[in-house]
Formats: structure tokens, sequence, C-alpha cells
């Protein structure tokens, strides 16, 4: 008897369209970053349909045969893309109207990006398996790191991603600097990178910002429809889920939640511009996007060649406003962004109750513990260093602008050392007060769970509460009724300590490979890759390759934390159910 479709084993053909379509991706990244004869790029275009029509058959053989399980979301999905796949290929096949050869349709480009979008829906079939055997949380967490650096710089070397060849050395510095969200660049990002360059750069900022994993990790529970328990362990270690059934639920929220709020960006950035500076309307789109991304992931990439203290958007007020509400808002972290969205919920339908039906509601720490201390330390830092900027600089680099531009400059300049990266003045025309208390407010950094870095707000405000309560004679940390936990006292001081001595082999070995350079400016910079804050005194571009080797180190070890190398690498010790007498050593 003739088997049954269901009956017939497709996985040989399903291994043939990954393949496929694999192949597709390399052929797009040699297409993209090279110049290709017109027999070349006649052969690559015929391979995309054949990639794309194997990529529509694999999917449909899917539900065909039953092998996945049936869900609306996923099935419009797929509909929707298989039916425009068709149709781009049907019109750049058999279409040859004038019509249509005058419309969008008739680009290309639309051809490749079918090829990306069925290299993505393949790669998402894919069985991911996150073996704690072969590597903890934290040794697959810095794994990631390390190869979507290398990933960056391998495409940042294409030709046609430079207006001319770079070195090794600075492509990896770049890749380094954008995946870790740094902002510190070797070269001018606006004249040295493509455009093809700078969509690499704005992509792995994406990517770092977010971690690799969040996207592989959804995407392949969204088209799969579920996932094994070892990786949602795994995964729930890494993204501190209270829970494991909620790991995938949390990554949605991280996604929405910061497409959302980069798109919102990217629109209020766009009406903030000039048609004089920006008179094309792509270049305005791209402008809009890039910044959007670069803020909300504080990485302080910017297309222009001085930053915002560029001449005609220093004084666009505006846009340096948007800018600021992106920073802060990434710089927050998705627990913190997540739990003021649900006291916003609550605030709101309380007060609505009480409106128009007249009822009390109240429900208890709708802002938790950690959202408290966050708010109040960035709130507090905030005002600190607006106060300090506007009272140090208001005759030096503050002296162009009006009382609102001081203001709002000051503000600018207090926030973007929280590893945003971005500058509104001349850094190098900064007083050496201003300079100091910048490093501090790079040192401490954005807060936990966000796409910032530095020691982060809570150890900071953890470090303070505890010296308070030993100079109150207290044993312990308190506050608002509740007991810090030992351990996390002990964590906060091991970030601080680790810091401070990556920083300081960093300032060393940079003023030995680079002894012509300024102390203080070496200072700064180490601190500012440390803290992936992305602000320079002027000294990044004329370092030699050892520096850059050194500052590339640093940058990656403070954006995936050395305490958690330590974690990942050091043998752990069996619990044994004992102590030893306790003593007291002598500190003071």
């Amino acid at each position: 008897m003739p088997k049954r479709i269901k009956d017939i084993n497709f996985q040989p053909f399903y291994r043939f369209a990954f393949g496929i379509n694999l192949v597709g991706l390399v052929l797009l990244v040699i297409d993209f970053g090279f110049n290709q004869t017109n027999f070349f790029q006649t052969i690559f275009n015929n391979f995309y349909y054949a990639v794309v029509l194997t990529g529509v058959i694999a999917t449909a053989l899917r539900y065909v045969t039953h092998r996945k399980q049936l869900t609306l979301k996923v099935f419009l999905f797929d509909f929707i893309s298989i039916v425009t796949t068709l149709y781009i290929v049907y019109f750049h096949l058999f279409n040859s109207s004038p019509f249509f050869k005058s419309s969008f349709l008739h680009n290309f480009s639309w051809v490749k990006i079918a090829v990306l979008i069925t290299f993505i829906r393949e790669l998402a079939e894919q069985h991911i398996n996150y073996k704690r055997v072969t590597f903890n949380p934290a040794q697959l967490f810095i794994a990631s790191f390390i190869l979507i650096i290398f990933t960056g710089s391998l495409l940042l070397m294409l030709p046609n991603a430079t207006t001319s060849p770079i070195q090794y050395i600075d492509a990896l510095f770049t890749s380094t600097s954008a995946v870790c969200v740094t902002g510190l660049a070797v070269f001018d990002t606006g004249t040295q990178f493509t455009k093809l360059g700078q969509t690499i750069i704005v992509a792995f900022i994406q990517i770092g910002g977010l971690g690799i994993l969040t996207f592989a990790s959804y995407f392949s529970y969204f088209f799969k429809g579920g996932s094994s328990y070892s990786n949602q362990l795994v995964l729930s270690n890494m993204s501190n889920s209270d829970k494991i059934g909620e790991v995938f639920s949390t990554f949605k929220r991280i996604l929405i939640i910061t497409f959302f709020i980069e798109l919102i960006g990217a629109g209020m950035i766009y009406t903030s511009l000039s048609k004089t500076l920006i008179p094309s309307f792509f270049e305005r789109v791209f402008f809009s996007i890039f910044h959007s991304i670069s803020s909300f992931c504080n990485a302080g990439f910017s297309t222009l060649t001085n930053s915002i203290f560029q001449d005609g958007y220093q004084y666009n007020y505006f846009l340096q406003m948007n800018i600021i509400s992106l920073f802060v808002l990434g710089g927050l972290g998705f627990p913190i962004v997540i739990n003021i969205i649900q006291y916003l919920k609550y605030f709101i339908s309380k007060h609505l109750k009480r409106i128009y039906l007249g009822k009390k509601t109240h429900l208890p720490w709708v802002l938790n513990l950690n959202s408290r201390i966050t708010l109040i330390t960035t709130i507090s830092l905030t005002i600190f260093g607006t106060i300090c900027f506007f009272f140090f600089e208001y005759n030096n680099t503050l002296s162009n602008h009006g009382l609102l531009g001081k203001i709002i400059t000051s503000v600018f300049q207090a926030t973007t050392p929280r590893t945003a990266g971005f500058n509104a003045v001349d850094m190098s025309l900064l007083y050496t007060p201003t300079i100091m208390i910048t490093i501090l407010l790079m040192w401490i950094g954005a807060s936990p769970s966000s796409t910032g870095g530095g020691i982060k707000t809570s150890t900071f405000a953890i470090a303070t509460l505890n010296f308070l309560s030993l100079a109150k004679g207290k044993n312990k940390i308190e506050i608002y009724h509740r007991e810090i936990g030992e351990v996390t006292v002990r964590r906060a001081f091991a970030i601080i300590t680790l810091s401070l001595i990556i920083i300081g082999f960093g300032v060393i070995l940079i003023s030995f490979f680079n002894p012509d350079k300024n102390l203080l400016a070496i200072i700064f910079e180490c601190f500012s890759a440390y803290s992936t804050a992305g602000l320079s005194l002027g000294i990044t571009s004329t370092l030699n390759d050892g520096s850059k080797g050194v500052l590339i180190l640093i940058m990656f070890l403070g954006r995936v934390s050395m305490l958690s190398i330590l974690i990942a690498f050091m043998k752990k010790v069996t619990f044994k159910n004992y102590r030893y007498p306790s003593e007291e050593i002598l500190i003071n």
C-alpha cells in the first residue's frame, strides 16, 4: 500500500531546507559585502529563488504532515509570509509589465529580504538544547557574546561595509563596542562606514543590548510552541525569571517593550529633524531608527561626527529630550519598566474606580523594593549630576546656551554618563571637577537587567545603605520594612572591588602602551570602557593596537561582568552543613 503523506519521513528534506537556507545567508553576506559581476549576480539571484521556494515547501509540509502544533498566530505568520514570498517571486520571474517595473516591488531587495525571513523561519524550527552538562548559564551567556562579537568583526571587514579598508583590530574594536553597547569608536561612524556598515553596527547594537539568546530562544519557542524543561531552566537563570514557566513570557514582554519604545522614539526623533540638514526622506528615517536603537540600548553610537554636539544639533533641545527619554528608559532595566507599567495600570484603575464607582481599592507593594531603590537612586544621581554640571560648566561649555538650553544640556550631560555615550558639549573642554563627576556617574552606570553597564545603581545604593547602617551601629541593612539579604550585600561589594581592579589594571597597561597620553584621559577612557559609557576625552582614535586590545577586553568584561566570569569558570563547592567559629578582623 502507498504510504500516506504524513507517514513519510521528511526529516532529510527539512535538513536540506535548512542547509540551503544557510548557504543562501552566506551568499547574501557575500552579495552585500562584495561587488559582483553580472554573471555571478545572476547565479546568486537564481539561487535566492531556490532558497525561498524550498523554505515555502518546507513550511507547508510541516502543516500537511501535522509535524507542528497548529496555533493561530503562527499559522497567520506563515500564511502571510508564504503568500507574500510567492507574490514577490512570481512578479520577478513571470511579470515583465511596464507597470511592475516602475513599482516599488521591482526592487530585488524584496527577494533578499524574503531569503532572510526564510532563514530565520527555518532556524527557529531547529532543535536548540542548552545542556547544563556542557555549559552552565554563565558560560552560555559569555560564549554568546564572544560569538556575536567575532561575527560582527568579520562583517565589518567586508569591503562594502567601509568607505576605505580598515585593520581587523579596528573592526574587532568597533564590533565589541557595538555588541557591548559601549559607543567608543576609533573611526567616525558616519564617514568611515557605509550604510551597510552602519546597518551592521546598529543591528549588533540591538542584538548586544537584548542578547542573542533572547531573540533565538523566543523565536524558537514562538514557532515551535514549546521548549524543553532543561532549556527553560537555563534561560530562567539567565533572565532572572522568578518562575521557570514565565521565562518566555518575560522574553516576549522584553521584545515588545523594546520595539515599541524604539518605534515611538524613532518617530519622535524624526519629527525633531530639520529637512535643511537632512533633505532626503530615507536619510532622515535611517537617522531616526539608528539613533533610537542606539539611545535605548545605551550604545552611544551616532552617525554625526561630533555626536549631538554637531552644528545644527547642539541647540536642538527637542531632539536632546527625546534621546534622554530613550536612554533613561533603556537604563532603568526591563523589570523596572514592567513594574512601572503595572503600577501605572493599577494607579489609573484605582482612580477611575474611585471617580466613577465610588470604590476605594488598595494593592500594597505594586512597586517592589527593587524598583523603589532603583528609581530613587536614578533620580537622585540625575539631580546631583545636573546641578554639578550646571554649576561647574555655566560659564564654560554651557556659555553659548540660554537658561533653558543650559538646563536641558545639563540634564543631558548628567544622564548620558550613565552608559548612554552621547555628548552635547565638547568633552575635551570640560573642567576637571566636571570630569571627575562624570567618571563617578559612568562608574555607577545604569540599573540591573538593563541595556546599560557600570556597577549598577542598586549596587551603589546597597553600598551606601551599608555604610549608613554601620554608622548607626546596625548589623543589617533595613529599608522600607525589608531586610537586604547578606548574599546581595556580599555580591555588591564583590562587583565594586572587581570593577576597580579591572579598571586599575587597564589604566596601568594603557599608560605602558601609550605613555604619551594624559593620565586623566586614560583613567576616563578605562572607566568609560568598563561602564560601557562610550564617552571619551578624544584619545580613542589615537591609541595604538596594544591599548585598543586592552579596551576591547575591558569593554567585554564590563558588559558580561567579571563576577559572571568567575562564577562561570570557578569550581563550585558542595554544601556543607557546618560553620566554623566566627572571629572579628581589625578593619579600622
